[in-house]
């Protein structure tokens, strides 16, 4: 599909599905091990990296600041030049875009040098909330400040993160405590990080957690909610394989609960880091059978039946599972994601205004949304600039003759080709 097309009118697929696919590398781990690998002692290779905007945001913020990078994104490996926990550039003007991954964990990074620098992205991301960061590390002696709204755009005007105690927000993004776990080896002397409140995303941290052990990083969890990083032990370079996206994932995982017969995603195992790989209890609790092994997951046969569930650990799969939702039996009440008011897009109350297009009954609260099958009719589907919406809306359009999807291009942020993937196992079947 060409990239910059306004218009992506979606395949009806009938039968049942059955085919292999392997998404393409995560954009979260790609990020952290970025961080990492940047801040190493010694040379690392990244392999399966992921090739998007946000990917490509990170990679171009980190040469802006000095750090040396051989090869592409698109090439699927980069090889690192480690800068020894220090950031060359002592000042620097970064644009992030809309990538919240990049903006936060840099800013964190950026509390660890000697130098003043300015983050700014795009107009949505001056809507992002950042002020929770802002103000952990104002508490630490940091000279951060951000807009009024407490949103970017932000300037650091770094001198080194001291070690001791500090505490962070953890109930908008669990990226806020992943930027201060990433920059926490640089830091002057030992740092504990505890979070206040609860923690969203909990998943998200285990990653990054591992991550930073592959580069050579123990953080010793204390207690619950509080991290202690060592400051005598830095990144050390090494070869780092990058796994499937387990978010994008969870598109093809719901082929089959749409439209019956299985679907292996392959390189996403048991062994998986990534929380988001749990989207797969999700549908079996809806009536799929799921097959776990060592390094892939197929999912068998249709979501027969509305659910409850709690998916503050696997937000970014929430679309995916309204879209299933529509054809199930009885209403699905998703709860627990406050904080995706706050994403891309608000997803919460954007969802339901396009679902409700596609004719289920859609109540929004607080924390989530309830999706009641009703009437299925076609529509045209907004995406807000939001990628995620265009790839889980593109699926009702599956099984409902006429889906419209506006701006498919946006899903260039996490997944360029999405739907030329979608196409290929569809064409398997």
């Amino acid at each position: 599909m060409d990239r910059l097309a306004s218009l992506y009118n979606v395949p009806l697929a009938r039968g049942p599905v059955s085919g292999r696919v392997r998404p393409p590398g995560s954009k979260s781990i790609t990020n952290r091990a970025l961080v990492c690998s940047a801040m190493a002692a010694g040379d690392s290779t990244l392999l399966g990296v992921l090739d998007s905007d946000d990917t490509s945001l990170m990679l171009s913020c980190l040469r802006s600041l000095g750090v040396s990078v051989a090869g592409e994104l698109a090439d699927g490996t980069l090889k690192v030049r480690g800068s020894r926990g220090t950031v060359p550039s002592k000042e620097a003007a970064l644009f992030v875009g809309n990538s919240g991954t990049t903006i936060r964990f840099l800013s964190a990074l950026l509390a660890t040098a000697a130098g003043r620098y300015e983050l700014d992205g795009v107009p949505r991301m001056r809507e992002r909330p950042i002020e929770p960061l802002v103000a952990a590390l104002r508490e630490h002696g940091i000279d951060a400040a951000c807009a009024d709204n407490g949103c970017p755009p932000l300037t650091i005007q770094g001198a080194g993160l001291p070690g001791g105690d500090m505490s962070v927000a953890g109930t908008l993004s669990s990226q806020f405590l992943t930027g201060l776990l990433l920059a926490a080896p640089m830091a002057l002397d030992p740092l504990t990080i505890r979070v206040d409140g609860a923690l969203v995303s909990r998943p998200y941290i285990d990653m990054t957690l591992r991550v930073m052990q592959q580069f050579g990083v123990q953080v010793d969890e204390q207690e619950t909610q509080a991290f202690a990083v060592p400051s005598n032990v830095g990144y050390q370079g090494c070869s780092f394989d990058v796994e499937p996206d387990a978010s994008a994932a969870s598109y093809f995982f719901a082929l089959p609960a749409l439209l019956g017969g299985e679907i292996t995603v392959e390189g996403l195992g048991d062994g998986s880091c990534q929380g988001d790989l749990a989207f797969v209890h999700a549908l079996e609790q809806m009536g799929c059978e799921i097959q776990l092994g060592p390094d892939s997951t197929t999912i068998v046969g249709k979501a027969t039946q509305g659910i409850e569930i709690d998916m503050n650990g696997i937000s970014d799969t929430v679309q995916t599972l309204a879209a299933v939702a529509m054809f199930a039996e009885g209403p699905t009440r998703i709860t627990g994601v406050e904080h995706i008011r706050h994403k891309e897009t608000d997803r919460i109350e954007d969802l339901a205004r396009e679902l409700r297009k596609l004719g289920p009954r859609v109540e929004t609260f607080t924390d989530g949304l309830t999706i009641t099958p009703d009437t299925h009719r076609s529509a045209t589907i907004e995406t807000y600039d939001d990628h995620r919406m265009a790839m889980s809306l593109s699926l009702t359009g599956l099984v409902i003759d006429g889906v419209v999807i506006k701006d498919p291009g946006c899903t260039s942020k996490t997944y360029p080709g999405f739907f030329r993937d979608l196409e290929s196992v569809l064409a398997q079947s």
